[in-house]
């Protein structure tokens, strides 16, 4: 409830701060803030839902993990680099505005996460087989190492008396 109390306070404030603004700005700020929904909504959804089925035929399963967070991280991070991707602002007589090499920051950033992805799967590949592995591997029939069915009598099957029979 108290999470509630404080979501709806906050909300409030956005909106007078909102509502400070003369109503031309405001009413930008409520076409950029529609345009965002509908863009994520009718375009950016759709196309991860799109690329996600696609993935999930093409790519083996033992690689959807580690390249899902590589492709979530990338788009997070092309993301925070669009403002400053073409230096907006930026100035010959103030250099210390966009003072950095953003498009090779990205590079590097984007080198760093695929490289932790393909790190992760050849790791995953050269760790000792998982049990899921093993189980992977086995038919429905392969029950050796399974104890025997217990009896309707309480007495554990294979011992004496009829012999089991499959119903």
């Amino acid at each position: 409830m108290a999470l509630l109390v404080v979501g709806l306070l906050t909300i409030g404030y956005g909106a007078a701060l909102v509502l400070e603004h003369p109503w031309p700005d405001t009413l930008h700020i409520a076409i950029w803030a529609a345009a965002g929904v509908v863009l994520h909504d009718f375009v950016f959804a759709p196309l991860c839902v799109a690329l996600g089925l696609a993935g999930r035929r093409i790519i083996p399963r033992r690689w959807w993990t580690p390249i899902g967070v590589a492709a979530l991280c990338s788009v997070i991070l092309v993301l925070l680099a669009v403002p400053v991707f073409d230096r907006p602002g930026a100035r010959d007589d103030n250099p210390t505005v966009l003072d950095r090499n953003y498009p090779l920051g990205l590079s590097l950033s984007l080198s760093a996460v695929w490289a932790t992805a393909l790190l992760y799967m050849i790791g995953q590949r050269l760790l000792p087989i998982r049990q899921d592995d093993v189980a992977d591997q086995q038919s429905a029939d392969n029950v050796d190492s399974q104890p025997q069915p217990v009896r309707p009598d309480g007495q554990q099957g294979g011992g004496g008396g009829q012999p089991d029979r499959e119903r």
